[in-house]
């Protein structure tokens, strides 16, 4: 499975349990441990644990067994790192309180839209991305 499509499947299983404000940062030319950042958030901690939970279900049936789970007990902001995608899924305030978007403001940030069920994870123009205007 390659990334856009292991991007997607996260995106798509966060969003069967109403995940909020889902975002795919591409971290590939800012750090060495990932390639692709996604985060989301839920209204709960309950919720917080459903999308996590659903995220890890959905790609282990895929075939993508994850690397490491942080963060159950207190469920205030929950890690799922499959290597080269981190997942962050946030209670709300905690989102706000990190602002994990403001740390990483120089990635690549994609749309992810949302049609009937479909998801797509579209990228700006590649001249916006860090790798194409020499930040890197």
């Amino acid at each position: 499975m390659d990334l856009a499509q292991k991007a997607g499947l996260i995106v798509k299983a966060a969003l069967d349990k109403q995940a909020y404000g889902a975002v795919v940062l591409d971290v590939s030319r800012l750090c060495s441990y990932t390639d692709r950042i996604v985060i989301m958030h839920g209204t709960s901690t309950r919720q917080v644990q459903a999308i996590a939970q659903n995220v890890r279900e959905t790609l282990k049936k895929a075939g993508e067994i994850p690397l490491g789970f942080e963060g159950e007990r207190d469920s205030q902001w929950l890690v799922v790192d499959f290597g080269d995608v981190v997942v962050h899924v946030f209670y709300e305030p905690m989102r706000a309180f990190y602002d994990l978007e403001g740390i990483w403001a120089d990635a690549a940030r994609a749309q992810v839209q949302e049609t009937q069920g479909d998801v797509r994870i579209v990228w700006p123009e590649r001249s916006k991305q860090p790798e194409a205007v020499g930040l890197l």
